[in-house]
């Protein structure tokens, strides 16, 4: 196992465009084991490679959905993992239907905004072995979808909130910070 130290706001790599994976080797792929760590260790449910700074158009997603999420599920039950790596993943279409979401990022930490996104989109990917996949993503995971191809883009989720809100966010995420120290 081995977790990466997240890079946080305000570090300028945090605003790269990455680029493609060009070859899926045995480095990209023992990445996405480090990242995949790193999101668990962060408990996190996705992860861009640049927030590892890793330059590189690579995310890994794990909703860590309970295995019983009805009304009288366990909250201490275990989460069941099921990591998904999408190496180049691109959005290939999105619904006009939007849905809002309190979005949190391992990179700002501690700080959530509400964030309204389409509520579906359909994207296209290469897994580990280098196959294609395309999917149709809704909820939960098109959200997190589209936040993570935002990190890969060189945007943050604070840039889709009013200039007031990600003011406010900001100060208190530096009055945290402080208060840390």
């Amino acid at each position: 196992m081995s977790v990466l130290p997240i890079v946080e706001i305000p570090d300028p790599r945090l605003r790269l465009v990455c680029a493609p994976v060009e070859t899926i080797d045995a480095q990209v792929r023992q990445l996405v084991t480090d990242m995949t760590d790193t999101m668990y260790a962060a408990h996190g449910i996705g992860l861009a490679a640049i927030q590892v700074g890793v330059a590189q158009r690579v995310v890994v997603i794990d909703l860590q959905e309970r295995a019983d999420e009805g009304e009288e599920a366990d909250e201490k039950a275990e989460p069941v993992r099921n990591p998904r790596a999408f190496i180049n993943p691109e959005i290939l279409s999105v619904s006009e239907e939007t849905s809002r979401y309190s979005e949190g990022c391992l990179s700002i930490p501690e700080q959530y905004a509400d964030v309204e996104r389409p509520m579906r989109c359909r994207v296209t990917w290469l897994d580990v072995d280098g196959a294609r996949h395309e999917e149709d993503m809704d909820g939960l995971l098109s959200t997190c979808m589209q936040h993570e191809i935002d990190h890969l883009n060189g945007v943050l989720f604070i840039d889709h909130i009013t200039r007031l809100k990600r003011d406010m966010l900001l100060k208190k995420l530096a009055k945290a910070r402080k208060s840390a120290a």
